[in-house]
């Protein structure tokens, strides 16, 4: 892959530290790159679209603001998202307990062929999202977050387990007791099946 000049895209290493010197083109290459994912991921943890607009553009404010103290011991976007995350917990925390969990299928990803399935699996599918939705809703934040992070937006654990700022032990025990809840929430619509 190569940019318009011919040259390989930078690195997001590269664009932070021409950032932190004043390159502002810099930067918004960053927020280019990264801006629709952690908007899906907000989606995900319970904002509607405008609240996930507004932590976006204050993510990214944060960020823009916070980039001399980013010390790179972790990814630019591990290290975005955890300000994400910590923004939206903020906004979660000021109104009352009704979120929703956005699927993929709002937000997808550009370039993969659609090998989407018949009508009536479809339905099935469908089903299966909108009680995984309700379900991921009804966990407490603190068992929500890391089931989200991990299954759905597919981080590792220790990206994870950064995000919230938890060792990885402790993070692989929440994990696993929002497994065990989910599974537990699921199970009447399992048995239904």
């Amino acid at each position: 892959m190569t940019d318009v000049s011919g040259h390989p895209p930078a690195s997001d290493q590269t664009l932070v530290r021409r950032a932190r010197d004043g390159d502002m083109a810099a930067f918004e290459e960053l927020v280019m790159r990264h801006a629709d994912r952690l908007f899906a991921s907000l989606r995900r943890f319970g904002l509607d679209d405008a609240e996930a607009q507004e932590v976006a553009q204050e993510t990214f404010l944060r960020a823009w603001r916070g980039l001399v103290g980013f010390e790179e011991r972790s990814s630019f976007f591990t290290w975005l998202y955890r300000i994400g995350f910590n923004e939206a917990q903020r906004r979660l925390a000021r109104r009352p307990a009704a979120g929703g969990v956005v699927s993929s299928e709002l937000h997808p990803v550009e370039g993969i062929e659609d090998s989407r399935p018949g009508p009536s699996a479809s339905a099935e599918t469908e089903e299966l999202r909108a009680a995984l939705a309700k379900a991921l809703r009804e966990l407490p934040a603190e068992l929500r977050a890391p089931v989200v992070l991990r299954d759905v937006e597919g981080l590792s654990t220790r990206q994870s387990a950064a995000i919230l700022e938890l060792g990885e032990a402790a993070f692989k025990s929440r994990l696993h007791r929002g497994r065990m809840a989910l599974r537990g929430l699921l199970a009447p619509w399992l048995a239904t099946s």
